[in-house]
């Protein structure tokens, strides 16, 4: 009897399983057996990690974008920085009127990236200029004081525009010195942008830190009414 016991017992302890360490063992045995491999060891396994973080988070997530003229200003001046988040749109969302976003204008305005705010989206009927000077979305006067740049009228160009459904209007904040879809009403795409061009929305200046703020979207779009009749 006793001897079966014992039998019993040893063959419970060997089916046993491994102990709770045992896998974080093993994973720490495979870092090592890579490190040795690579030139470089652990440094530079933990810098090829970085690497290919960054370099996701740079095709998926967030991207930055250098300000390349003065069309944004004042809110963007030459040489910031701004994060680009790319996943605004990427879950059934569409850009919204006074988004900055950053767009692939070949074909469209030219074969670079641009920075622009969104004016009229898909079905808007958007007019420049009112009694007062100011742009109109679907009959309603938009007041751009806000964000226009100081000095600069809405704009120089009178405009009457109906925007495609999967498209965008887009102008520079510094309509002044700012090449947009008022100047492209006679090219292909009719100075309209696709959403599907659309890389982003800029978020964040990030860089230079003194310029750290976040981009929100203004209010002054707020009070626009839907495309619904706007033609009319």
């Amino acid at each position: 009897m006793d001897t079966e016991a014992r039998t019993t017992t040893e063959r419970d302890r060997s089916s046993s399983p491994e102990p709770a360490g045992a896998e974080g063992r093993s994973r720490f045995a495979l870092v090592a057996w890579i490190t040795e491999r690579i030139p470089g060891g652990r440094i530079s396994l933990t810098l090829l990690v970085c690497l290919v973080f960054l370099l996701v988070l740079n095709a998926f997530v967030a991207q930055p974008f250098q300000i390349p003229s003065g069309s944004m200003e004042n809110g963007l001046r030459i040489g910031d920085r701004v994060l680009v988040n790319k996943l605004a749109y990427r879950f059934g969302a569409e850009p919204r009127r006074g988004d900055v976003i950053v767009f692939d204008g070949t074909g469209y305005f030219g074969n670079s990236d641009y920075i622009k705010r969104v004016v009229g989206v898909g079905g808007d009927h958007v007019v420049c200029c009112d009694k007062e000077g100011r742009i109109q979305v679907n009959g309603r006067s938009v007041d751009e004081s806000t964000f226009l740049y100081p000095g600069d009228s809405p704009s120089t160009v009178d405009f009457d525009a109906v925007v495609p459904d999967g498209a965008l209007f887009v102008l520079g904040d510094h309509r002044s010195h700012s090449s947009d879809s008022r100047d492209h009403l006679g090219s292909p795409g009719g100075g309209m942008i696709p959403v599907d061009a659309v890389i982003g929305r800029a978020d964040w200046i990030v860089w230079p830190f003194a310029h750290l703020t976040r981009l929100p979207r203004p209010g002054a779009y707020a009070r626009v009414p839907g495309p619904e009749g706007a033609h009319g």
